[in-house]
């Protein structure tokens, strides 16, 4: 969990995650001369914040988006939410000043209308404002701000060390209208034919999503996604004994949803465990999705590009 905790802690609001980026960029260089196979990387000039890593000629493509909820200052101390951001009055907020973190608390009014900070002193308009840090591991559960979505970056990079003909796409934008994995899904079916792709990415518990009983393979949420690539991945998970449950919804979204919008043939499909407290300062998963998560991923790796 000591790699999950720092991905946590690393600041990348929709539009801000250049740091995140950086983060893992450095973690990269660090160990990729352990993995089976060095990674074509993706980055920089041409990419703005997102993330690409090429193991081969990959067959399938992993997204897990690199961006949180948030707030930005507007005037005055009163703040406009990043994403669907819940928010509760008291919760601890980190921004960064002249260079130096600071503290500050949410006030939230009844309606919900008015947000603003209690600071003694005016904050610049359109410093960024995330969850201050917390990371617990305690019985059943990891709770932390933003595991959304950097469960499904660990989550990825625990694919590396074996990876082979595949793309880990961590891409921007996700929590704030979209905009990464559109222009990634093309590139890459440009210039490899992936017509495949798994979102890693953390779900809400609801009515029928229930902690604990494994992550979901996404059978639609406001997308549809194609019924015989969805049939095909719980084939897979079936015979791969990895605890798993399917979702149904009839709203909220994710990378899925650029990559359907593109005129191309791609298929998709969500996967991810199921969280409680969802975009706010104390997100909750189960443990065993945790690990089931990864090794249902992993799965369907192995079937998907070998």
């Amino acid at each position: 969990m000591e790699l999950l905790e720092k991905l946590c802690s690393v600041p990348g609001t929709s539009g801000d995650e250049s740091r995140i980026r950086d983060f893992i960029l450095e973690l990269v260089q660090q160990e990729k001369n352990t993995w089976r196979h060095q990674p074509e990387i993706w980055s920089g000039d041409g990419f703005q914040d997102n993330l690409v890593l090429i193991f081969g000629k990959p067959k399938v493509a992993m997204y897990a988006h690199l961006d949180t909820v948030g707030f930005t200052v507007r005037y005055d101390n009163y703040v406009v939410p990043v994403g669907g951001i819940d928010g509760t009055t008291g919760d601890q907020l980190v921004f960064s000043r002249n260079g130096k973190p600071e503290f500050t608390r949410l006030i939230v009014e009844e309606d919900n209308e008015l947000v603003m900070v209690d600071a003694m002193q005016t904050i610049e308009p359109g410093t960024t404002l995330t969850y201050a840090p917390f990371f617990s591991v305690e019985g059943e559960f990891v709770r932390s701000p933003y595991l959304d979505n950097r469960l499904g970056v660990w989550a990825l990079l625990q694919l590396a060390p074996w990876a082979e003909n595949m793309a880990l796409v961590f891409t921007t934008y996700e929590e704030h209208g979209g905009g990464g994995a559109g222009f990634l899904a093309r590139l890459l079916f440009e210039k490899y034919k992936v017509n495949k792709a798994i979102i890693a990415d953390v779900t809400w518990s609801t009515m029928g999503v229930f902690p604990g009983n494994g992550p979901v393979i996404s059978l639609r949420d406001s997308r549809i996604p194609r019924k015989a690539f969805v049939d095909q991945l719980r084939e897979i998970a079936t015979r791969s004994g990895v605890p798993f449950q399917l979702e149904v919804e009839s709203h909220g979204g994710s990378d899925g949803k650029e990559i359907q919008n593109l005129p191309l043939p791609i298929d998709w499909c969500f996967i991810g465990p199921p969280s409680e407290n969802p975009h706010s300062a104390m997100e909750s998963v189960h443990k065993a999705d945790v690990k089931n998560f990864v090794a249902l991923l992993a799965e369907l790796a192995k079937e998907l590009a070998w």
